[in-house]
């Protein structure tokens, strides 16, 4: 593979209940942990998301409550599931609008402080909508020349993302293959927390990017309205969003 490795990079795909990041859960996570010398650990496991898998999504994924019902929960492979991720750069295909931020709100629900954004992250979706638009099944069969059987399972779209990637490095000769410049190509936004709700600006300062205060600058918007800090503390937004007000809030008291 092309891509120059200097630590192991993960590259992983999540079965859900649903499309919701702040309430849905897991119900299979699959993941491929290539090394800097080119070897792979492989893993698959499905979860109990201790909520109901409405009928919608498992027509989609095939997976069902009975599937899960024995199976253990997130909360009970979160610390295993950390460590095996510790140190390791992200990769995935539409990761980072929602495997991501879905993955680290699921470890904040289970009480397990894994800095998800020490990563650096690859989402191959964004390469192949930047090159050629299309979804993962046409990714797979345009780059790879296959077609994707089982598509929305974890273990088979992760092990198609892997491959699509490999073949775009060899497709696209000016691809960076140096995982910083690769996941800086890979981003479709500026976001300063998972979700976007904060985005950096030109002159790389922390902007407001919904409600009523968008596109202002969020710190001075916390100085000039202290009670939206507590809006937010207390409103549906991710663990992640609420430490990136909090961070700034902390810088500028300090200033």
């Amino acid at each position: 593979m092309k891509l120059k490795l200097n630590r192991p990079i993960v590259f992983f795909d999540l079965e859900t209940t649903g499309t919701n990041i702040m309430h849905d859960r897991i119900v299979e996570i699959s993941l491929i942990k290539v090394m800097p010398d080119g070897s792979e650990v492989e893993r698959t496991r499905r979860i109990n998301p201790e909520i109901p898998i409405p009928a919608e999504a498992s027509a989609i994924h095939g997976i069902y409550d009975e599937d899960v019902a024995s199976e253990p929960t997130f909360r009970q492979v979160a610390a295993s599931l950390a460590q095996l991720m510790s140190g390791c750069d992200i990769a995935g295909f539409n990761s980072n609008r929602f495997d991501i931020p879905l993955l680290d709100q699921e470890f904040t629900r289970a009480g397990i402080n894994f800095d998800i954004c020490a990563a650096r992250f690859i989402d191959v979706q964004t390469i192949y909508h930047k090159r050629e638009p299309r979804t993962l099944v046409a990714a797979y069969r345009f780059y790879c020349d296959k077609n994707l059987e089982d598509a929305h399972s974890a273990a088979a779209d992760t092990r198609a993302t892997l491959e699509v990637l490999k073949a775009q490095l060899e497709r696209y000769e000016d691809l960076p293959t140096e995982v910083d410049a690769l996941s800086e190509y890979a981003s479709n936004n500026r976001n300063v927390d998972l979700m976007g709700r904060l985005v950096y600006d030109d002159k790389r300062r922390e902007v407001i990017n919904f409600g009523k205060y968008k596109g202002q600058i969020a710190e001075e918007v916390l100085a000039r309205d202290p009670g939206y800090y507590s809006w937010i503390m207390q409103g549906d937004f991710t663990q992640n969003t609420k430490n990136a007000f909090t961070r700034i809030r902390l810088r500028a008291r300090g200033k």
